[in-house]
């Protein structure tokens, strides 16, 4: 049984949590700055219910970014069993894309303190994605100049592309994610220009302005 089909009080405060992290989402996508009240007022529910489950701001916008954190590893964990190098690497890009984890990473980076067991998924989630580009680059299918740190810039560069309509955003990061995997692809192409990110060079976003 799902936490929310759960009789009672507790199925209740599990349908609320769906509702308000699913407003909070959507809240916080449009403007990182609004007040944890637009978000009650998104949710439908009455402000003290918001707080109970979520005592701040910085708490709730935590509890988001680590869902997709978590999201992020469940997606690579999956892709790790599939034999095909290239359509591990290729599949993980796809799902995590059309999941929308990194709208969150760009919209929310600075705005609240990471937790240790954050920090620890996320020790966790480059291990999984290194491994997946590890195994594309022996596969002969990854060029050879692309690193970890490619993986994140390009998930981050497709979350950026969005527009009014969901299913017409969903299309076009299909499209652009799809000119973007031909550009991984080992070919006689030229090397990138000017060099990859640096190992943990993006981190310091995530530290609060």
């Amino acid at each position: 049984m799902s936490e929310t089909a759960l009789p009672g009080r507790r199925g209740q405060a599990a349908r609320n949590d769906v509702v308000i992290l699913d407003a909070a989402r959507d809240v916080f996508l449009l403007d990182p700055k609004a007040p944890i009240s637009a978000v009650a007022e998104r949710a439908g529910v009455g402000i003290s219910a918001l707080y109970r489950r979520y005592p701040s701001k910085e708490f709730l916008l935590c509890r988001l970014c680590h869902d997709g954190l978590r999201r992020f590893i469940s997606e690579a964990e999956a892709s790790a069993g599939e034999p095909d190098a290239w359509a591990a690497l290729a599949g993980f890009l796809g799902r995590v894309v059309e999941a929308d984890v990194h709208s969150l990473t760009v919209h929310l980076a600075g705005t609240f303190t990471p937790t240790d067991e954050m920090g620890a998924d996320a020790r966790r989630a480059n291990e999984l994605a290194a491994g997946l580009v590890a195994r594309a680059h022996e596969s002969g299918r990854l060029r050879r100049d692309a690193v970890t740190e490619d993986v994140g810039m390009i998930l981050e560069c497709c979350a950026a592309i969005r527009v009014e309509d969901p299913v017409r955003t969903s299309e076009l990061r299909r499209r652009y994610l799809a000119l973007l995997l031909e550009g991984l692809a080992s070919g006689d192409g030229p090397d990138l220009p000017g060099p990859p990110p640096r190992p943990g060079e993006m981190n310091g976003r995530w530290r609060p302005s």
